[in-house]
């Protein structure tokens, strides 16, 4: 893909926050783009404003000058049913998936790939904003919103890269990594994977695209499972710990040691120990590409977070509203272990939307041990994102499973006000990686009017 050579780029499913940030990516090189999304949002209207043609009917007729396309980017989630995919893959058009695409434009810097299976969109946003407040980034792309820049995508002068790197689909075999953070290699995608073993050789396989296999950068809990990589965690052996942790003023306060020299003084506004884990991988990556620690400390203190990831919308003195991507069983938990070191005297009302059919079945019984941390649960139905329905895998066979006196399944927002008006002092909590979020502004508006 020579980029000097495109005119205009055509998106299949650009809403999506991996391809809107590629087309933000595009739009910034100053290339014509257009795009199909089945649903219009935030992250499309924020591409239309800078000059993106969208449209929300699978429809070719709403293409203008069809024949000027130079360039095809589709999603894997798109189905093989939709007309601009069967009438580009009969044309000469170049098609290519996203991650070919981000694969050719790895290979333009020195890439921080970003890999695991949980906490990939946190620590590249750590090391986005890093990258950013230290003028060193060249292109980071985000597999969420940043709070921080209200984007998904940044552009810089610099030549360090920051990319999710994407397991699903093993899409990340496409990048050209110069470093690679690995966060977690818990089983997950096991309708691409049949099995945890075949998922870690996808991983092992990722990290062999190292030239340098000494930028291979682990969490601690995964050093034994590689060779000659570096490390981060909690534990004195780590390459790099983090330690004396106090929570001050509902902030992480620690201290950092590197190369057995202990530095002072961090801050970091995000709750869970996990988060703390996510921040080191990021810390590390960047001081093994030579970013100043006093910029990484300064980085830390003024990071947001990510949209959706421990979002607290609500926070006063009687409820905590907090909006969570978490659709994993291990994610679950560590979201409510954080909310509990956080908030210790509230109870905890959970809604959440399970994700997937497949997934819903492969962790059954993971998904009914994290849930009983809550003290209340509310379920939605499974949303079915590219899937069609598995016989017998519902939301009522979870809900049974869950060891909960207080449970059930509800299907309206009045449903949950209704069961949230008798009660008092507790932090709310919403999590999935389905619609859930379309929920957040009248549950907030519930909130402020009690």
């Amino acid at each position: 893909m020579l980029e000097t050579e495109l005119r205009k780029v055509h998106f299949i499913g650009i809403g999506g926050i991996g391809m809107s940030a590629l087309a933000h990516y595009f739009i910034s090189k100053n290339i014509n783009v257009s795009g199909y999304d089945k649903i219009k949002s935030e992250i499309t209207q924020s591409l239309e404003i800078k000059g993106a043609k969208i449209f929300y009917e699978d429809n070719l007729n709403a293409i203008e000058s069809i024949n000027n396309i130079d360039l095809v980017i589709y999603t894997p989630a798109i189905g093989e049913d939709n007309n601009q995919l069967k009438y580009f893959s009969k044309h000469s058009i170049p098609l290519l998936k996203r991650s070919d695409v981000l694969g050719d434009i790895s290979r333009l810097f020195k890439t921080i790939a970003v890999a695991g299976t949980h906490g990939k969109t946190t620590t590249s946003s750590i090391v986005a904003h890093i990258l950013r407040t230290s003028n060193q980034d060249g292109v980071c792309f985000i597999g969420g919103i940043s709070s921080n820049y209200n984007s998904n995508f940044l552009l810089g002068k610099g030549v360090l890269s920051v990319m999710e790197a994407d397991e699903y689909d093993r899409s990340f075999l496409k990048l050209s990594p110069h470093s690679i953070v690995l966060t977690s290699m818990d089983a997950d995608h096991l309708d691409i994977y049949n099995d945890k073993e075949t998922l870690q050789s996808s991983f092992y396989n990722f990290t062999e695209l190292l030239e340098n296999k000494k930028k291979l950068i682990v969490e601690e809990g995964l050093k034994n499972l590689f060779k000659n990589n570096l490390t981060y965690g909690f534990n004195s052996e780590s390459n790099l710990q983090i330690l004396n942790i106090k929570i001050l003023d509902n902030c992480y306060q620690f201290d950092i040691k590197y190369r057995n020299k202990i530095y002072n003084n961090f801050s970091f506004k995000m709750p869970g120990k996990y988060n703390l884990l996510n921040a080191a991988g990021a810390v590390l990556s960047c001081l093994e590409n030579e970013i100043n620690m006093d910029d990484i400390r300064s980085a830390l203190h003024s990071y947001k977070g990510v949209k959706r990831r421990f979002d607290i919308h609500v926070e006063n003195s009687e409820i905590v509203y907090i909006d969570d991507y978490a659709h994993h069983p291990s994610e679950i938990s560590a979201l409510l272990n954080a909310v509990k070191e956080f908030y210790p005297n509230k109870i905890t009302i959970g809604l959440f939307q399970p994700h997937l059919y497949s997934r819903t079945r492969d962790f059954l019984q993971d998904f009914s041990s994290s849930l009983s941390s809550l003290d209340e649960l509310f379920l939605l139905p499974i949303y079915p994102a590219r899937e069609k329905p598995i016989e017998g895998i519902n939301s009522s066979l979870l809900l049974s499973k869950v060891p909960l006196l207080k449970k059930q399944i509800i299907s309206s927002e009045n449903d949950l006000f209704s069961q949230l008006d008798s009660k008092n002092s507790f932090v709310l909590l919403t999590i999935g990686a389905g619609n859930i979020d379309e929920w957040v502004p009248s549950i907030i508006d519930y909130i402020n009017k009690r």
